[in-house]
């Protein structure tokens, strides 16, 4: 593990699984949400794009990607949160996948927090609410303190 991953979270810490909000749950990203995780972003583009936290991102690249790609994505998610790097979520309702939320170390500035989350277009009245309900959830669940967490206003 290099410098820049120690410390992120503690050996001790045990890191939340779900999250149940109004209009939405999350749970861990993972392969099994490939088909509907590439399709949920795929379609909505230019909204993620345009979503704070994402605007002037190389993610997600406009010309799309392969559902062979976004699977090896989906892996490498699901390898970071095994080994408490990053975390990535599904934001589901039901079982349609209708966003995700990535819970990461700052890459230039190991001791932030920087957190992200999209939903797809057809689903943006929701931004918000998962914006407040994740706000709460990093204060109550997780052990950052607030000032360390950059995650951009809705």
């Amino acid at each position: 593990m290099s410098d820049h991953q120690k410390g992120f979270v503690s050996d001790g810490f045990e890191v939340p699984r779900v999250l149940v909000g109004a209009g939405f749950r999350l749970e861990p990203l993972g392969p099994r949400h490939n088909e509907r995780d590439l399709a949920a972003w795929s379609g909505s583009i230019e909204h993620v794009r345009a979503t704070p936290g994402f605007v002037g991102r190389a993610w997600p690249p406009p010309e799309g990607m392969s559902a062979e790609e976004n699977l090896a994505d989906l892996v490498r998610h699901a390898e970071d949160f095994a080994a408490r790097r990053g975390f990535a979520y599904s934001v589901l309702d039901g079982d349609d996948v209708i966003g995700c939320l990535y819970v990461c170390q700052g890459k230039d500035a190991p001791e932030r927090v920087n957190v992200s989350s999209w939903v797809r277009a057809d689903r943006a009245a929701l931004d918000a609410v998962l914006y407040a309900a994740v706000t709460r959830w990093l204060a109550e669940a997780w052990p950052f303190e607030g000032e360390r967490i950059d995650y951009a206003a809705r």
